[in-house]
């Protein structure tokens, strides 16, 4: 799980990079920091993706439409 602290770095490296540049150590540490924002959100979709279940009724409770021909009037 990626804490508000890491949210708020990944904020802080990505304004200084647009502004001043970033040093070596800086760029490595945005690039982990990221990745672990990714692989967090991609995990939490996993989870709420497997808690989803699909309902659908029984074959026979099945509800058949019939067709009504209608009469054309001449």
């Amino acid at each position: 799980m990626v804490t508000k602290e890491q949210i708020s770095r990944i904020n802080e490296l990505a304004h200084k990079q647009k502004s001043i540049g970033l040093t070596a150590e800086e760029r490595e540490e945005q690039k982990v920091l990221r990745r672990a924002y990714i692989d967090a959100f991609k995990e939490n979709l996993r989870a709420q993706l497997d808690r989803i279940e699909i309902v659908d009724a029984p074959e026979e409770e099945r509800v058949v439409e019939e067709k009504v021909e209608v009469e054309t009037l001449q």
